[in-house]
């Protein structure tokens, strides 16, 4: 997909596709339903909750639409394939990191950024009670196969994420540790944290 969008980039490039129209494009692409209102909660509870963006799509992009949502100041970080202009004006992109992960792209390993950055927060002394991880793409599968009995995996219903949960559970029992609550709106992502967050009153 990187190198795919790679290509893709160089090609709107050479037909006169200016970076201003490219971030037009990227604020259009509505939201997954139910994620402004997902984003109006979190961003009434944002002491309790720390958010990052883990994306195999590009910084340029992922800002863009982020800023456009108004929802840029809900994210700590966001992690994803960096993308510059190079002197021409085209919008360049390059793989995030390697890694050794078998399962996932070349570019990106999304368990790898997740452990990497529970680690670098453990070391400065943040605890969390638990990760709530949302996703939808095959490469999403890796991270939530990390999670444990305390965290739950939230995949979006009829996608990637979901179809391999769903095959690991049935292949190996109990292997998956994470609660998973499958979503078609983030709606349903919101109602589980409002239970959670009226738990610990």
């Amino acid at each position: 997909y990187n190198e795919h969008m790679r290509r893709v980039l160089a090609f709107l490039g050479e037909q006169g596709v200016r970076p201003a129209e490219l971030r037009a494009a990227y604020e259009s692409i509505p939201l997954a339903p139910g994620m402004a209102e997902l984003f109006q909660l979190l961003s009434k509870h944002q002491e309790l909750f720390e958010l990052v963006l883990i994306s195999d799509a590009n910084t340029f992009g992922i800002e863009a639409k982020l800023r456009a949502a108004g929802a840029r100041s809900l994210f700590r970080k966001v992690f994803s394939n960096p993308a510059s202009l190079d002197r021409r004006g085209v919008l360049t992109l390059g793989p995030y990191h390697s890694h050794k992960c078998l399962r996932c792209p070349a570019n990106m390993c999304k368990a790898k950024i997740l452990g990497e950055y529970l680690a670098e927060r453990a070391r400065e002394d943040v605890e969390f009670q638990r990760v709530l991880y949302v996703g939808d793409g095959a490469n999403d599968f890796c991270p939530a196969g990390t999670l444990t009995a305390a965290d739950v995996a939230f995949p979006r219903k009829g996608y990637p994420m979901h179809r391999l949960i769903q095959e690991s559970q049935e292949k190996q029992p109990g292997a998956f540790q994470a609660a998973v609550v499958p979503w078609e709106s983030a709606v349903e992502v919101a109602r589980y944290l409002q239970e959670l967050l009226r738990k610990k009153c």
